[in-house]
């Protein structure tokens, strides 16, 4: 039964919903043993050909009627739509590009986190130096009523491993954001340091990156990293955050 699902999760993959709903159709009026002829001319790629025929190779080793393969085709096609529409995932890319790959900048997709923005902002990184559409952007989302934490590195002259105080800076910079530290550690992470990158707006959008808050991470570093917007990962980041500050795992500066 594993290989007919996975063959019936490939089809509703790979195939258009349209055609989905067609293969179904015509299951629903043949057998196993004259799936192939019935299905045949169905799609027109190799890569849609190739499925629908281990789609059939494995409907042929499990006692499933037509009516209940189709059923399960369409129930596929549907959770799948589902997902798509609740969830959607960007490549975000600064650095050297090529005509064959299609990604959002680091900047831009920083940017637009703090701007979807309408209740809370939470921001991680190493170090945050002045980056000034960043820096415009959170304050502006403060005067909207945006509630903005931030957690950076600590300063070698309080604790952390950083050569100058990035939170003494964005104080000045961000006036209304709340800034934390990763301060009174557990043994084993003695020697951790924060190098999470993660901006997560309201719970519903999230940027995950290897870009710290520099002008070079924004514009001459290769980095890379993902812009989420719906689905529980935003929900679980922006709770995982939340609940570091409510057990007191790290605190306010």
């Amino acid at each position: 039964m594993e290989k007919l699902l996975d063959a019936v999760a490939a089809v509703a993959c790979l195939v258009s919903p349209e055609k989905v709903e067609a293969i179904a159709s015509r299951i629903r009026k043949t057998d196993a043993l004259e799936a192939a002829s019935a299905l045949s001319g169905v799609v027109g790629t190799p890569i849609a050909s190739g499925v629908i025929s281990e789609l059939i190779k494995a409907w042929q080793s499990v006692p499933v009627s037509s009516d209940e393969l189709a059923s399960m085709l369409l129930a596929a096609r549907h959770a799948l739509a589902r997902v798509t529409s609740e969830q959607s995932t960007e490549l975000v890319w600064t650095g050297p590009t090529t005509p064959f790959v299609s990604a959002r900048r680091t900047e831009q997709a920083l940017l637009q986190v703090i701007n979807a923005a309408q209740r809370t902002l939470f921001i991680t990184s190493f170090v945050a130096y002045d980056v000034s559409s960043i820096v415009k952007a959170l304050n502006e989302a403060s005067a909207r009523g945006v509630l903005i934490s931030m957690l950076l590195e600590l300063s070698l002259a309080h604790g952390g491993s950083i050569s100058f105080d990035a939170i003494g800076k964005m104080k000045l910079l961000v006036p209304s954001a709340r800034l934390y530290a990763w301060r009174d550690k557990a043994e084993e992470f003695s020697d951790g340091r924060v190098h999470a990158k993660v901006a997560v707006a309201d719970g519903n959008t999230c940027f995950i990156t290897s870009a710290n808050l520099t002008g070079f991470a924004m514009e001459r570093n290769m980095e890379v990293g993902v812009l989420i917007s719906g689905g529980h990962i935003p929900r679980l980041l922006n709770e995982h955050l939340g609940s570091l500050v409510d057990t007191g795992i790290i605190s306010g500066v």
